[in-house]
């Protein structure tokens, strides 16, 4: 086997993308992304990254909309 030959390590997915924008949190479903098998890295093609812009700019109505528990981590 040649050094060349690697085993193909990224997958297409739905993944959840999520946005921190003025302390409040989005999270859009089903978004296409090429995932890591090994690190779990998401990639996004540029179309991509353009809808989810447009999505966040637009203000469109959500889907559903969840309330977030959030706890402060004491060491």
């Amino acid at each position: 086997m040649s050094a060349d030959v690697r085993k193909e390590t990224m997958v297409e997915r739905r993944v959840s993308y999520m946005l921190e924008k003025d302390g409040k949190f989005f999270i859009v479903e089903n978004v296409p992304a090429r995932v890591c098998v090994e690190t779990g890295e998401q990639f996004f093609s540029p179309e991509t990254v353009e809808q989810l812009q447009q999505i966040f700019w637009e203000h469109k109505e959500p889907k559903r909309v969840i309330e977030t528990p959030v706890y402060e981590f004491a060491a």
